[in-house]
């Protein structure tokens, strides 16, 4: 027993000046900008954290996921909203495109895959606060054309479904791009968006979609061009609903 505790002081006395030392040696950093931070058991500093905050903050509109307040809502839908019609049902978001939740984006569509970490579970915190959390069947991530996902490594939006939990949603992946489009934040128009990836993504046969409930997985929504057009696919292949779950909606700034 002495020796039980005798073991307990010396470690409580051992553990500060271990991580004291750990921190000299290999000073904690933030993940997303690379500043120093204090705490080396926060992965973002205090800047990017506010940031971060400050972007996540607010309402949005459930059908075009831009900033609205609930109470400026009119059938379901913002002021914002485009005049014609989505074929997905709703969306969920994390936040705006803007500040520290952008740089952790962009770096993570390139080559900063272990940013899952962070973006992973406050896109899991938006699709359990999402009007339709309870109501889909299957995840599915917005797929890249397989050029671009042999470049890559990865698919982010793959990445981020893998960290959902879900009481029974799994993850499906017979949603293909079959023919390798032009980047969208490279085009001007939302018509020239829409162009662009019409008739781009298939399903494989056997899919399943039919009569299910899908919540789609993407990164970023622009113009929303991409999200509709896989949910087009989707309900054109059977799919009942379709729902859509990205990290950011372009097109404004935190203020």
């Amino acid at each position: 027993m002495r020796l039980h505790n005798g073991l307990a002081r010396a470690r409580r006395v051992i553990a500060p000046a271990r991580q004291g030392l750990s921190q000299l040696l290999w000073p904690a950093v933030c993940d997303n900008c690379g500043s120093e931070t204090a705490d080396a058991d926060h992965t973002l500093c205090t800047t990017c954290w506010d940031e971060l905050l400050t972007c996540t903050a607010g309402d949005y509109c459930p059908r075009c996921g831009r900033d609205a307040s609930r109470y400026g809502l009119v059938a379901g839908a913002c002021g914002a909203c485009p005049p014609e019609e989505f074929h997905f049902d709703g969306i969920a978001r994390v936040g705006v495109y803007g500040d520290a939740l952008q740089q952790m984006i962009l770096a993570f569509k390139h080559d900063r895959s272990e940013l899952t970490a962070v973006l992973g579970p406050l896109a899991d915190a938006a699709l359990q606060g999402s009007r339709f959390y309870d109501s889909i069947d299957l995840l599915v991530p917005v797929p890249l054309h397989w050029t671009r996902r042999l470049r890559r490594g990865y698919n982010q939006s793959y990445l981020l479904a893998k960290q959902l939990s879900h009481p029974h949603a799994r993850i499906n992946t017979d949603l293909v791009r079959i023919r390798r489009t032009v980047p969208q934040p490279q085009i001007p128009t939302p018509a020239a968006k829409a162009m662009n990836v019409a008739g781009a993504f298939v399903v494989r046969y056997g899919h399943g979609f039919t009569g299910r409930r899908v919540c789609l997985i993407d990164d970023i929504k622009t113009s929303g061009a991409t999200l509709n057009e896989c949910a087009k696919t989707l309900k054109e292949a059977g799919a009942a609903h379709v729902y859509a779950l990205v990290l950011a909606v372009a097109g404004q700034r935190p203020v």
